[in-house]
């Protein structure tokens, strides 16, 4: 069969077009031809005739031609055709063979009304609307938004890949952001969350947007009203929080007071316009201090501007607590935290995190030999001091981690401030030297047994210097590290322990050196 010139081929569709368009006789024109041909041959048709050629073909096809078409056509359809007939067509878009026409809807969508660009937008397979979204700039993806109801907005943020997700959000503001985050489901809510701009350790890693908001001017009636519509799904209901028409939070009153009050008063009646908020850029640890101190069960989440995007609830602030106690712990104890259930690790994980702290404190005891190998002379020449030497050494160390403990724990529960630490080292150095005097005294007299005065005398004084000196280093690591923007359990007993040992070390030899020297 002899191949139609393009004139030929615009000139039998045009005289289809005339005769009613059967879709026999449109293939029958179109048989043999590349699809640019096809194409270029609707180029030339009026608009009109171009989409009834259109709308006879196969969907697959007629998805084709769309990437074929010039740029004034695809518009003119884009605009013109009947939707149903357009998402027809568009159902059977494939983004991968045919970017150019995703290109155009990103373009051509912003000029539509509203109701059409919905329209058009949902018509598209579930990859399309995610590439044509993805094109769109911010305002044009905020008046999208705006056009759809929740549950196709739901639609279309699943059918989005999490950066893209990631990349609206952090475009909207903070009211926006806050409905679209309510519309996603656990799993993608989780995991906008983990790609959104809050730091990992932060309170909007924590927070929900599950909770009941009311407006200020409405009656208490249509309040409670609203309250029991949306109990089930808000994650508390003892706190019911106020905001303005754009999400700022303006209160945060307790269920009892609505239900206590007059039901045709209005809300703001009720308001004392004073609450307690959290930033989501706040460390978590802020959310466990704030609960504690102020003693409620839910926080309100606001941003800089103050709108309303989450509440952190008791239970979330109650594991945050165990998991910090947990990683305390380890720390405390040279070990790495751990990041799964201690019956969950592995042997390996396990050696990993505990080896590398032994290894360290392996390290810095090889500097207490060496220090006792400086006195060499000292022992030999009174190797009663040797008896000694384990107690000693051991209550300073002991002495350091009981300062260090008590340290840690009350910075961590905001007892003790960094400014405090002069004064907390001053009444530390007070109890550490009542204990040394007191364990002093007692080593004195079993040194007065077991090596005679001089070495008694070696002995109690140490005693006193080695706790006075224990009980500063577990006292002031703690606020050192806590300075340097580490977790002060870093300052853990074995650490302290280790270098309480040092100096145990080199405070007895010292003392016993020069006392033995002037009873010579």
């Amino acid at each position: 069969m002899k191949m139609l010139t393009l004139d030929q081929v615009t000139a039998r569709l045009r005289l289809e077009a005339a005769q009613g368009l059967r879709k026999e006789a449109v293939e029958q024109i179109l048989t043999g031809l590349h699809p640019s041909e096809v194409g270029a041959a609707l180029n030339e048709l009026p608009p009109e005739t171009a989409m009834a050629v259109l709308r006879v073909l196969d969907r697959p096809l007629a998805a084709l031609l769309l990437g074929e078409i010039s740029d004034e056509l695809l518009e003119h359809i884009l605009s013109e055709m009947p939707m149903q007939d357009l998402a027809r067509i568009l159902s059977a878009l494939r983004v991968e063979d045919n970017e150019k026409v995703a290109s155009h809807i990103a373009q051509v969508l912003p000029s539509l009304d509203p109701k059409r660009q919905a329209g058009l937008f949902l018509a598209l397979p579930r990859d399309a609307t995610a590439e044509v979204f993805s094109l769109l700039d911010a305002t044009a993806r905020d008046n999208l938004l705006l056009s759809m109801t929740d549950s196709e907005t739901r639609q279309v943020l699943s059918d989005l890949s999490p950066d893209d997700r990631t990349e609206l959000f952090e475009e909207l503001p903070g009211q926006a952001t806050q409905r679209l985050l309510n519309l996603l489901s656990p799993e993608d809510l989780a995991e906008a969350r983990r790609l959104l701009g809050y730091p990992e350790e932060s309170v909007g890693r924590l927070m929900t947007p599950d909770y009941i908001a009311v407006r200020p001017d409405w009656t208490v009636a249509r309040a409670l009203e609203h309250i029991r519509s949306r109990m089930s799904e808000s994650e508390t209901s003892d706190i019911i929080y106020v905001t303005d028409y754009r999400w700022k939070l303006l209160d945060a009153l307790d269920l009892k007071r609505f239900v206590m009050a007059d039901p045709s008063s209005k809300v703001e009646d009720l308001m004392d316009e004073t609450y307690i908020a959290l930033s989501p850029l706040a460390d978590r640890e802020a959310a466990v201090e704030t609960m504690q101190r102020y003693d409620v069960s839910v926080l309100p989440v606001v941003e800089a501007d103050g709108t309303l995007v989450g509440i952190v609830t008791f239970d979330d602030v109650m594991d945050v607590a165990e998991e910090e106690a947990t990683e305390d712990f380890h720390r405390v104890a040279a070990v790495a935290p751990l990041r799964r259930k201690f019956t969950d690790t592995s042997i390996l994980e396990l050696l990993r995190n505990r080896i590398g702290w032994l290894l360290a404190l392996v390290g810095v005891n090889l500097i207490s030999g060496a220090a006792m190998a400086q006195y060499e002379d000292t022992i030999k020449a009174a190797v009663a001091l040797v008896f000694f030497l384990p107690l000693l050494i051991d209550s300073g160390g002991n002495a350091g981690s009981q300062a260090a403990t008590l340290v840690i724990r009350a910075i961590a529960t905001g007892d003790v401030k960094l400014r405090e630490w002069l004064t907390i080292l001053f009444r530390d150095m007070a109890v550490a030297g009542a204990m040394g005097l007191l364990m002093g005294l007692a080593v004195w007299v079993v040194g007065l047994y077991r090596g005679g005065p001089g070495v008694a005398l070696a002995a109690g004084l140490s005693m006193i210097a080695i706790v006075l000196a224990g009980s500063l280093i577990g006292t002031i690591l703690p606020f050192v590290f806590t300075r340097l923007r580490m977790d002060p359990a870093t300052a853990s007993a074995p650490l302290v322990t280790s270098l309480a040992d040092i100096c145990g070390v080199l405070i007895y030899f010292s003392i016993a050196r020069s006392i033995l020297h002037l009873l010579r």
